[in-house]
């Protein structure tokens, strides 16, 4: 019987949206899970335009969260994306499901076409031929016929194109509101119990 707690593996690419990755791993933490985090290069270079984060570790990337309970840096493991032989990489270490968010589309080209040149894709392409829960968050916009049809090879292939769209219908106050209602999407998704007013209730 597998008693170990739910593992998740998040990938963060060069796509904006840093608040969606850094509020997702906040509440995965928070759930329990253990998770896994991989960044692209262009992804590091988001989360420092973005959030000011210059170290992938989990006392700069969270922060206040860590202050909190210096127990969850225990349960984010950060690895390198060039380093392809990661725990990650290999189809034999069991995990919950993965989500890239966000998604740009250049990764969201690469894993369509199965390149595992980097841990990020490697990571993604294993949970597929898993079949295990691939969730991507395509940030990107407009978009081409290229997207497209990558996004659709993908949904062939069991992945859950989840776009970075926000709904408006519980009147959002402010940019974390907004932010949430992704983030309570993707949680849906991973199967993770949350209390974000992301539903419509009608």
């Amino acid at each position: 019987m597998d008693t170990r707690p739910k593992r998740f593996v998040v990938g963060i690419t060069g796509a904006s949206g840093a608040a969606y990755a850094l509020r997702t791993l906040e509440l995965l933490l928070q759930s329990g899970a253990e998770v896994h985090l991989v960044v692209s290069e262009y992804g590091q270079r988001l989360l420092y335009e973005e959030a000011g984060i210059k170290k992938i570790e989990p006392e700069a990337l969270l922060p206040e969260l860590i202050e909190q309970d210096g127990s969850f840096a225990y349960k984010l493991t950060c690895h390198p994306n060039k380093d392809v032989g990661a725990l990650i990489a290999s189809g034999s270490y069991l995990h919950d499901g993965m989500v890239v968010v966000p998604c740009s589309s250049t990764s969201l080209g690469a894993i369509a076409t199965g390149s595992g040149s980097n841990l990020l894709t490697r990571a993604a392409m294993v949970t597929l031929k898993e079949r295990r829960r691939l969730i991507v968050c395509h940030r990107e916009s407009p978009l081409s016929l290229v997207d497209i049809e990558n996004m659709r090879t993908l949904t062939l292939a069991g992945a859950i194109i989840c776009p970075t769209n926000p709904g408006f219908y519980l009147k959002p106050m402010t940019v974390g509101d907004i932010v949430d209602f992704t983030v309570g999407k993707i949680l849906d998704l991973l199967g993770v119990e949350h209390s974000l007013a992301t539903r419509w209730e009608g």
